[in-house]
């Protein structure tokens, strides 16, 4: 009779170690759920509500953003200049994109802190936040502005949730509802519903109402929040992690409903973007994206047959 040799105690502690590492990854990563909703999204198709994010393909990738040293930061769509603004950080800058990735104007930002994200309100009204000081800043842009001082400036601080630098990473309005979405990175990733800010009266009084739900946020099988994309056609809310290298399209409950890779291989992209830091949504459904170092990327749903 042939006979087996028993494993060594110290392979069988190794492999337990193995294992339990692999979990750990996987439960940090967020894998499993992200595997769960792939599986689970195979068998159910689309609803005729749903973006569809995973038939998005890539048509301008890693186009380099010429003239800037620093890196950018969160991306909004202007649908009355047909634009694109972001902002970055180090040398504090409101910055207007052509929608090719072109720059078109600069305009100085002063006392604005750690400007993380920009985000269209209406004609030439804009929200900008502080991250580490959790300031939302309301912002007016007429054509010949050069530079906006902070100081000069609605605002309004949350003060929730106080953790070094990860506050305040993203942006997204709902103008029908007037509701500002704000999204926490992480340590906890949060998305808060502000209501009353920015205000457009400035000679009634008004509230802001706050709402967050932890519940409902950990659903979202991502590591970090970066930036936010409300979608008034259909009213869902799409969520770029960073981290995770995704963009998830969350319905009215905040369930997770589509997503989209931005790993190589995927989407078309012949490389995985490196640190996506913004994402917007034009009215014909485009999304542009921009990338630490100062990438642009333009991803397009295929028309339907």
């Amino acid at each position: 009779m042939r006979r087996f040799a028993r494993p060594k105690p110290l392979f069988i502690l190794l492999s337990a170690v193995a294992l339990i590492a692999l979990i750990a990854v996987g439960q940090y990563l967020r894998l499993f759920e992200r595997a769960w909703f792939n599986l689970h999204a195979l068998w159910q198709p689309h609803s005729a509500e749903a973006i569809g994010l995973d038939r998005y393909r890539v048509a301008v990738e890693a186009k380099v953003i010429d003239g800037l040293d620093d890196d950018v930061s969160a991306l909004t769509y202007d649908p009355v200049r047909n634009s694109l603004f972001t902002v970055t950080n180090k040398n504090a800058e409101l910055i207007e994109l052509s929608l090719d990735g072109r720059i078109l104007r600069r305009v100085a930002l002063i006392g604005f802190g750690d400007p993380e994200a920009v985000e269209f309100i209406n004609a030439d009204t804009y929200v900008i936040t502080d991250e580490r000081q959790q300031r939302l800043i309301k912002i007016h842009l007429e054509q010949d502005t050069t530079f906006l001082d902070a100081a000069d400036a609605e605002q309004m601080t949350l003060g929730v949730h106080m953790s070094g630098n990860k506050g305040f990473e993203g942006l997204a309005y709902d103008s029908v509802g007037k509701r500002l979405f704000v999204a926490k990175e992480r340590d906890p990733m949060l998305i808060y519903e502000v209501h009353g800010f920015p205000h457009f009266n400035p000679e009634k009084s008004y509230a802001v109402h706050v709402i967050n739900n932890p519940k409902r946020d950990a659903g979202m099988f991502v590591r970090d929040l970066s930036s936010l994309q409300y979608d008034e056609r259909s009213g869902h809310l799409l969520a770029l992690s960073d981290e995770s290298r995704l963009i998830l399209e969350l319905d009215v409950d905040g369930r997770p409903l589509s997503t989209m890779s931005l790993n190589g291989g995927r989407q078309g992209l012949k490389n995985t973007v490196p640190q996506a830091e913004g994402i917007a949504m034009d009215d014909d459904g485009t999304l542009y994206l921009v990338s630490e170092p100062n990438l642009f990327y333009v991803f397009r749903k295929p028309a339907q047959n």
